[in-house]
């Protein structure tokens, strides 16, 4: 696992190469160079074990979930802080269906790192929402309902808020 300045420096190195080669008029050879700092590059924003750990996780393999993410050794140091926030968003859906506290720790954490896509957001608030109504806190959990609702703007947890909020009028 590369540090996330690594991947920046290696892909620099590699644009610089690539620009040697172009000045040699070896166009191709610096093309295909190009590609690969590209990747480089990809690979800072896109970070390859969270990638594998969400499909995992979309075969509801927690296991393999869990795995791909024990690569990371030090979140902070190797990726920028959406992936962080992604990171602490696997976590806590793993953690969801064992620990509700510890899952509850890094739901939160992962909502204050931020999460690039609004239904992950939303998908985050709507299960810190869950373990709130499960520990009996129920102001939380409506507002947390409500922040979630917002943030869906396509409807995708529509089912899931409308069994919440059921589970909600037995507290």
């Amino acid at each position: 696992m590369f540090h996330k300045n690594i991947k920046l420096a290696i892909a620099t190195l590699l644009t610089a190469w690539a620009i040697y080669q172009f000045s040699q008029v070896n166009i191709m050879n610096g093309i295909s160079i190009l590609l690969l700092a590209g990747i480089f590059v990809l690979l800072y924003f896109k970070n390859e074990f969270i990638l594998m750990a969400f499909l995992q996780l979309r075969k509801q393999n927690f296991e393999g979930t869990k795995k791909w993410l024990g690569y990371i050794k030090n979140p902070e140091a190797a990726l920028i802080t959406k992936q962080q926030g992604y990171y602490n968003y696997l976590h806590g859906i793993i953690l969801s269906q064992t620990n509700i506290t510890q899952a509850e720790k890094f739901l939160r954490k992962a909502v204050k790192l931020g999460l690039a896509m609004d239904h992950d957001l939303a998908m985050a608030k709507l299960q810190l929402a869950g373990i709130a109504m499960t520990k009996r806190r129920k102001r939380e959990a409506t507002n947390l309902m409500a922040e979630a609702k917002k943030l869906d703007k396509h409807g995708m947890l529509k089912d899931q808020m409308k069994m919440m909020k059921d589970q909600m009028k037995k507290i």
